[in-house]
């Protein structure tokens, strides 16, 4: 059994360790199921500055002394959760995603959303057995430098307060 995640706000000796997983995870995740120019757009230096301009809303776990993965919460939105590829599987992202239901609960709001890639099927069956449901398409406007880009994904909700 893996070891229960220590979470803490993120510092900015943790932005490097962010954007890492941020970076691959949004690969994984989004690769061929977005425009080309965004992934042209999300270099790895994208990230590591989005990494730091992001820490005031960043939650990290901590597997030991290693950033495992991360939540960024704003406002009633999950925006991003990302677990780093060697600890997918285990503990990280349930109380990863439990600690950010419970950041949209304290803002004082009822539900909590986020938007998936339609075709990022893990994430989609993780979310499911946490008792996120699906609850249809939408445009998220990704923002980088330059313009947005609509990509077309599924909103899932779940009841927080």
């Amino acid at each position: 059994m893996s070891p229960t995640p220590q979470l803490r706000p993120a510092r900015s000796e943790d932005a490097a360790a962010v954007a890492a997983i941020w970076h691959e995870g949004w690969g994984d995740g989004h690769l061929g199921q977005v425009p080309e120019a965004l992934v042209a757009a999300r270099s790895r230096e994208s990230f590591e500055q989005r990494a730091l301009a992001r820490l005031a809303d960043t939650t990290v776990a901590l597997v030991g002394d290693e950033v495992a993965g991360f939540v960024m919460v704003t406002g009633d939105e999950v925006e991003q959760v990302y677990v780093d590829r060697g600890h997918r599987g285990g503990a990280v992202a349930p109380t990863l995603l439990a600690e950010a239901e419970r950041q949209v609960a304290a803002a004082g709001h009822q539900r909590a959303w986020l938007a998936v890639a339609p075709g990022n099927d893990r994430a989609r069956r993780f979310y499911e057995r946490q008792g996120w449901v699906d609850a249809g398409g939408l445009t998220y406007d990704a923002e980088v430098a330059g313009g947005r880009f609509p990509v077309p994904c599924r909103r899932y909700e779940k009841g927080v307060a």
